[in-house]
């Protein structure tokens, strides 16, 4: 704020030539406001006092923690912007982030049939150009005039419906019904950019004061401690058995259910991460199979945190969703709410940047799937490329088509290059990992 020089008087003359050149209601409106201006005393106070300080901000946000974007984070950043303003000025010449899974930022490439696909459907125009029948594959050509089709005015830079564009939400159950073997609803996909904002709105549904809990891992994924923060509710942890290779036991869970009754929490959620982030465990069948009877006798929502179901590295083990699980114990659509995120940020695509990605919700009444739906409006659509992206990653090319060979080879590449870190970082040969990955 700008003070204005000068004595009392001076100050109410500037304040009369500015009324002047004013409408009768734009008058009122000044002269109301200035008022305290005819104080010394007051006029200094509004100066010296900011409206916004860190004491009267949401302490909702103030308690919200997100590690991996933090103090370390923020030092790295100043490091990075000496390097480029003072080459030399320290023993190195690049950083490498490391604090949160982004791996195109590390090297990784894009799987290029999804990449041309997008470029297709972002510039509609070159699809009619003859030169594009030598530079693209048939495949993504066609997929592209199809996804196009199914988009209003063929625009991807116009509003969709907020749960994402029917045909895509279409190929996405169909990708989620070939995966688990049961059937899957286009109407009960919304897509969003990324899981993050899937997670949040769940948090922000379900979390009515602090006296309601959420179950969340320990070892965790922040994105889940800071949501609860964020939204005034209680984290209640339950701790995975290291020993048993970051195990989740139900006895566990029952007793921190316990524990939080006790001091008057109602435990609304349980959050599932599986495949694990950041222990990397996959659980079996049968322990899926105990925590959806868990969750079914203890009238809770299961949030099942899937975007890592790509990153199976142990031949023995095989993910499985936890809706083909509930559904293969005969449990129906009306027997146990569940929630699923997958996201494009993860598995082999690593596509953070496009920001797509899903839930799925089942197991909802008719007027609370009406709320989901109007939270989701709030946020009008989730951008365009990442429902593409989304679509695609449920719905890649298949044998016979141009682009499969290509696919599955730079798909797999990704995969075993991913499954070799592994398991040179569970070794703790640091050496070799640096190594690996030069």
């Amino acid at each position: 704020m700008r003070r204005f020089v000068g004595n009392k008087s001076s100050r109410n003359y500037l304040i009369t030539c500015l009324q002047s050149s004013l409408s009768s209601s734009q008058s009122r409106f000044l002269t109301s406001t200035t008022a305290p201006l005819s104080s010394d005393s007051t006029m200094s106070s509004i100066t010296k006092t900011p409206s916004v300080t860190i004491d009267n901000l949401n302490p909702k946000v103030l308690k919200c923690e997100y590690a991996v974007r933090g103090e370390i984070v923020t030092q790295a950043q100043r490091l990075q912007q000496e390097l480029k303003e003072k080459p030399g000025s320290h023993p190195f010449d690049e950083i490498l982030y490391c604090n949160i899974g982004n791996p195109q930022s590390l090297g990784q490439q894009p799987i290029t049939f999804f990449r041309e696909v997008l470029a297709l459907c972002d510039h509609p125009t070159i699809l009619d150009k003859s030169e594009t029948q030598g530079l693209f594959s048939a495949d993504s050509i066609e997929r592209a005039w199809k996804i196009l089709d199914q988009i209003p005015g063929r625009a991807t830079g116009a509003y969709s419906h907020s749960q994402g564009i029917k045909g895509l939400r279409d190929e996405i159950a169909a990708g989620i019904a070939a995966r688990d073997g049961f059937p899957a609803d286009p109407n009960d996909i919304f897509l969003t950019d990324g899981a993050s904002p899937a997670v949040h709105m769940m948090m922000q549904l379900l979390i009515r004061s602090e006296n309601d809990g959420i179950f969340c891992p320990i070892p965790q994924y922040p994105l889940y401690s800071a949501s609860i923060a964020l939204h005034g509710g209680t984290l209640v942890p339950y701790f995975l058995n290291e020993a048993t290779g970051w195990g989740m036991e139900v006895s566990e869970l029952k007793k921190q259910l316990e524990a939080a009754q006790s001091k008057g929490i109602t435990v609304r959620a349980l959050v599932v991460i599986n495949p694990g982030n950041p222990t990397g465990q996959v659980l079996a069948e049968d322990n899926q199979r105990e925590i959806v009877e868990f969750c079914k006798k203890e009238n809770l929502v299961l949030l099942a945190d899937e975007v890592y179901q790509e990153n199976v590295y142990v031949p023995e083990k095989k993910f499985h969703s936890f809706k083909k699980v509930a559904r293969s114990m005969g449990y129906g659509e009306e027997d146990i709410p569940l929630v699923s995120f997958q996201s494009v940020s993860k598995g082999y695509y690593g596509e953070c940047g496009k920001r797509g990605g899903y839930m799925e919700v089942t197991g909802f009444s008719a007027d609370v799937r009406e709320q989901i739906y109007k939270v989701a409006s709030v946020n009008l659509c989730s951008n365009i490329s990442g429902q593409i992206l989304a679509s695609l990653v449920m719905n890649p090319p298949k044998v016979g088509d141009e682009s499969y060979d290509s696919y599955l080879a730079e798909k797999d590449g990704i995969l075993s290059s991913l499954a070799r870190r592994a398991k040179v970082s569970q070794s703790n040969n640091y050496m070799t990992f640096l190594k690996l990955i030069a």
